[in-house]
This record gives structure tokens, sequence and C-alpha cells, in this order.
């Protein structure tokens, strides 16, 4: 399995969008996830993110993904970039191959 981990906040191009220009957008994002429904693709958690919590990230908002493979993650991030998304939201994106607690601890051990 491989994951997304994406945290967005809007650019002010989105800020300056009126609600019909946002939801004519929204369409556009919906056409293309339409097109990645067989990928395998699975969206876990979307939300705001509580900037309560020790150590919050300094984006607003937050999407988990699971994949089936790498294809699968590398086709939803050339999805997202091709609706104009990061127009849009400023992303910083963490992705990569899950592994169990001990084997992350080995990676860090290995640094």
């Amino acid at each position: 399995m491989h994951y997304l981990l994406e945290l967005y906040s809007p650019k002010p191009a989105w800020l300056a969008l009126d609600g019909a220009a946002r939801q004519a957008y929204f369409a556009t994002v919906g056409a293309g996830m339409a097109a990645l429904s067989g990928s395998g693709a699975d969206a876990l958690a979307m939300g705001a993110i509580d900037s309560g919590k020790l150590h919050a990230a300094a984006r607003q908002f937050y999407a988990v993904w699971r994949f089936p493979d790498e294809a699968a993650l590398d086709a939803l991030l050339a999805g997202i970039a091709a609706t104009g998304w990061h127009d849009y939201f400023d992303t910083v994106n963490a992705a990569g191959p899950a592994v169990d607690f001990p084997a992350h601890l080995a990676q860090l051990a290995a640094l």
C-alpha cells in the first residue's frame, strides 16, 4: 500500500473567486476524480486542520489517501495537478509506501 497526505491552504487566487466560480471549479475537480475512479485511490479522510494541537501544520486543510500501488498514487497526483488545483491551493504532499512500526524504526535507525 502507498499513502498520500496532502496539506493545503487557499491562495489569493482562490479567495478572489466568487461562489459561482468556486462551484464551477469544483465541477472540474469532480470530473477529474470520476476519471480516476477505477485507479484504486481511496480517500480515507479530509478536513480542516486543528491548529490548536501540539506541532500543528502551517496549512489549513488535509487529505489522507490510500493506493494499491505507486502508479495509482502518481495518477492521482497528476490528476490533481491537471485540474489547476495548485493555482488555487498552496499544497505540501507527503507520499510513500507504508511500513509497520518496527520497519519504520529501522528506517530511522539507518540514518
